[in-house]
């Protein structure tokens, strides 16, 4: 495979492994609410429902860029993997 495919299966795999991360945090939270809510007053409840909706992403965002930072350490990211975004090439200059 080439460095530009290898690219592009690995921002795949790490898009899905982002999903299901935050599928897996709201998952915890709600748990986490659903026995605590029964403590909680109705004005709380709305505000924790909120909460359990946005801190999911916040939580995410943070394990997922600590795990990448580990995977990036550990491959060797030049020897297998293309820049998406790096110079493109110009038309010469005709004088």
């Amino acid at each position: 495979m080439s460095k530009r495919t290898n690219t592009w299966i690995f921002i795949a795999g790490a898009t899905v492994f982002n999903i299901l991360l935050y599928a897996i945090c709201f998952l915890l939270l709600l748990v986490i609410y659903a026995r605590v809510a029964a403590l909680l007053p109705e004005s709380a409840q709305s505000w924790g429902l909120m909460v359990i909706l946005i801190l999911p992403i916040i939580i995410s965002f943070v394990l997922y860029r600590l795990i990448l930072k580990v995977v990036i350490k550990k491959v060797d990211v030049e020897k297998y993997f293309d820049p998406l975004f790096g110079p493109r090439r110009r038309p010469p200059k005709n004088p």
